[in-house]
């Protein structure tokens, strides 16, 4: 195979500090040459002025239907749709039909995915057997198998003792602990953020208590056992403040944030409409603004695209009624490129919170264009203009909050391994 020279990029590569002009050239699947680079005779060369080259994202919480709910998803097109969103690696979480809770399902997801995904798919286990929160896996065999997180996905773990021996038990294994914090009791029946919006609406709501309780335990857990735990996708500016102290006093904590609460408020919603009920709820203007400040200072680590296809059949209810969930791998790149250009957010510190950190917090390896790195990269023209149509999504499910949005900057191609897998039309 001859070799591909990108030529006359921005690259931005936070794992080498670098954001310079230069070209790369690819051979043999990895990158040969990174900034100033000798083009060989015979390579391919493709002008990317006016472009960026990026490592490829990597995107830490992805729901997949497959098996289970193969009409939402499968494995092989959330890798298609991944592709289209510069995405070269994703987290898989355990919430399918089993869940991924022991051996077999694990490698189940690695040969599906050798076998017909396009981008680099790593699963994660379940912490606990069915996701009930009572009985904890196979730990060392999960991990031998090729399991890269211990997560119960969206089903918080009650049990304050389990997730002890869990996070003990993690921390031998030198696996991260990844939890959504949520108390199912405040959150019970809520649906959007509490507050007046909420009343307005008559919903019930979700106050901003049910997120920071359960993280401040699971906090003190991982101080107690020493394990490393990541708050997988905080939504308030307690949080936030909850996770600082925590790091103050030596526990290893790591925190995400996903893309639609960098990008929304509990207003989007407007006149009930369901694509917009998520989990935890969209909250208010001064939290999105407090997560985007995390987002540019490093309190929180990383961004995720949370994508969760829900088909018709469960987002055409009343509000109330209708499933928690968006789709988001092919909009988190152009959505998180709104706070480059609003100043909010510099683009290093974005492609580092989507690609470099959340690849160094899981072990993977990816998220570098360093040289005899595999060449997982993106292009992307950041000041093309375009509007968000659900029928040109990849996805097999549609339910997006930023149908008919207006974004600038797209990504234009992905490579996987020195191989295109994604080329814009």
């Amino acid at each position: 195979m001859s070799a591909i020279a990108l030529k006359n990029a921005r690259i931005v590569d936070p794992s080498q500090d670098l954001d310079a002009q230069g070209d790369i050239v690819v051979a043999d699947g990895l990158v040969a040459a990174c900034g100033s680079a000798s083009i060989p005779a015979d390579a391919r060369e493709i002008d990317c002025t006016g472009k960026l080259v990026i490592p490829g994202l990597v995107d830490a919480r992805v729901f997949v239907g497959e098996p289970g709910a193969e009409h939402r998803e499968t494995i092989a097109s959330v890798s298609h749709a991944a592709a289209a969103g510069g995405v070269t690696s994703l987290i898989m979480m355990p919430d399918t039909t089993p869940p991924i809770d022991d051996v077999a399902l694990v490698e189940f997801v690695l040969r599906t995915a050798r076998e017909q995904a396009c981008v680099n798919i790593f699963p994660s286990a379940a912490l606990t057997k069915r996701l009930e929160g009572r009985e904890l896996t196979e730990f060392g065999l999960l991990r031998d198998a090729g399991a890269v997180m211990l997560t119960n996905g969206r089903q918080p773990v009650g049990n304050a003792l389990v997730l002890r021996r869990a996070m003990t038990y993690a921390r031998d294994f030198g696996l991260v602990v990844a939890c959504e914090t949520q108390d199912e009791h405040l959150a019970a029946q809520g649906v959007m953020n509490e507050g007046l919006f909420a009343s307005w609406l008559g919903l019930e709501g979700v106050p901003r208590e049910a997120e920071v309780i359960p993280l401040e335990r699971d906090l003190r857990l991982a101080a107690l056992t020493g394990a490393h735990y990541h708050a997988a996708k905080i939504s308030t500016s307690d949080s936030v403040d909850t996770i600082r102290a925590a790091r103050a006093r030596g526990a290893t904590v790591t925190c995400g944030v996903s893309i639609n609460h960098l990008s929304l408020n509990e207003n989007d919603i407007g006149e009930y409409r369901t694509f917009f009920r998520l989990s935890p709820p969209l909250r208010g203007e001064d939290d999105r603004r407090a997560m985007v400040e995390a987002i540019a200072s490093g309190d929180i680590d990383i961004i995720v695209s949370s994508h969760d296809p829900q088909d018709v059949d469960t987002k055409r209810h009343p509000f109330a009624d209708a499933a928690d969930g968006a789709v988001g791998l092919e909009t988190m790149l152009a959505a998180a490129l709104r706070l480059h250009h609003s100043g909010d957010v510099s683009l290093p510190r974005l492609i580092d919170a989507m690609s470099t950190r959340p690849a160094h917090i899981f072990g993977l390896d990816c998220g570098t264009l360093k040289p005899g790195s595999r060449a997982d990269l993106a292009i992307v023209d950041p000041d093309e203009p375009w509007i968000v149509s659900k029928e040109e999504l990849k996805s097999r499910s549609k339910n997006t909050p930023f149908e008919d949005a207006r974004f600038q900057g797209r990504v234009t191609a992905t490579m996987v391994a020195g191989s295109f897998v994604y080329e814009a039309d």
